[in-house]
């Protein structure tokens, strides 16, 4: 009798010390709960501090961004607009006056519906933008034709000054054409640079190449296409901004082409009746 009081009274005092043990067990993973918890949020934090700096010191061009300001794109559509209106009737597709009136529609059409910046992405939008730039394209390469084709044989150029004022600007609204091209089809266009849908250029500029001289916020515009157009047509070769994909060394080909026999032709008539 004693022996299994004896027995049952260890059995209690076993189950009281497992008991214990089992609280013991219990408070420690709470505390270590809350310690994994700590170390969590801390490096978490530490992440998210990490991932902040390191997005700030990634090039602009390579990350999400308020988009570029439309104004400057505008004004410079504008200017081939008054530039297409300035060209004589004879080297005009239909009347003179009608491919500028639908490119001044749609540029206005296009400003009303992003009047600020270029980030939204729209197919309908941006289906017009591509419009835009063909109908300019369109109206300038017919312009082009007629004035070389009558350059060579003898019907255009007996005056020096309404050719060279005709060639000029012919030339220049070929410059905004093809920047506008650049610009609409590097990196996707302009709302997907904005966004960073694609990281591969299609050109490569300066910036790019040796981003500690670029500022912080630095990314490609229309400026920056403008003066890759205007560099390309004036020395026919690509100069500081280097086409990387083959339809961008296809364009800046055919750009130099078009540059070269408008700008040796034209010159070489006005030299000629030029007094």
């Amino acid at each position: 009798m004693t022996a299994r009081r004896e027995h049952v009274a260890a059995l209690r005092r076993a189950q009281e010390e497992l008991t214990r043990v089992a609280a013991a067990l219990e408070e420690g993973g709470e505390v270590a709960r809350r310690e994994v918890d700590h170390a969590r949020g801390g490096l978490d934090a530490t992440a998210a501090k990490v991932a902040k700096t390191a997005d700030e010191h990634r090039p602009a061009w390579l990350r999400p961004t308020t988009g570029e300001n439309r104004w400057p794109v505008a004004g410079v559509i504008l200017l081939s607009i008054l530039l297409q209106l300035a060209l004589p009737d004879r080297l005009t597709l239909l009347a003179s006056w009608v491919l500028p009136a639908l490119e001044l529609a749609l540029l206005i059409a296009l400003v009303i519906a992003v009047p600020r910046r270029y980030h939204r992405r729209s197919r309908p939008l941006r289906a017009a933008s591509l419009t835009l730039t063909a109908l300019i394209s369109l109206a300038n390469g017919w312009s082009a034709a007629v004035l070389v084709t009558g350059l060579v044989n003898g019907t255009e150029g007996d005056q020096g000054a309404p050719l060279l004022t005709t060639g000029s600007a012919i030339w220049v609204t070929n410059v905004i054409a093809f920047a506008l091209w650049y610009w609409q089809f590097d990196r996707g266009g302009p709302a997907a640079r904005a966004r960073a849908d694609r990281l591969l250029p299609d050109f490569l500029f300066v910036q790019m190449q040796t981003p500690t001289l670029a500022r912080p916020h630095w990314e490609p515009g229309f400026v920056d296409y403008l003066y890759l157009s205007f560099t390309n047509a004036t020395a026919f070769s690509p100069t500081d901004v280097m086409p990387l994909s083959r339809w961008a060394k296809l364009t800046m080909l055919a750009q130099s082409l078009v540059s070269l026999v408008t700008v040796a032709l034209v010159i070489a008539r006005a030299v000629n009746v030029l007094k």
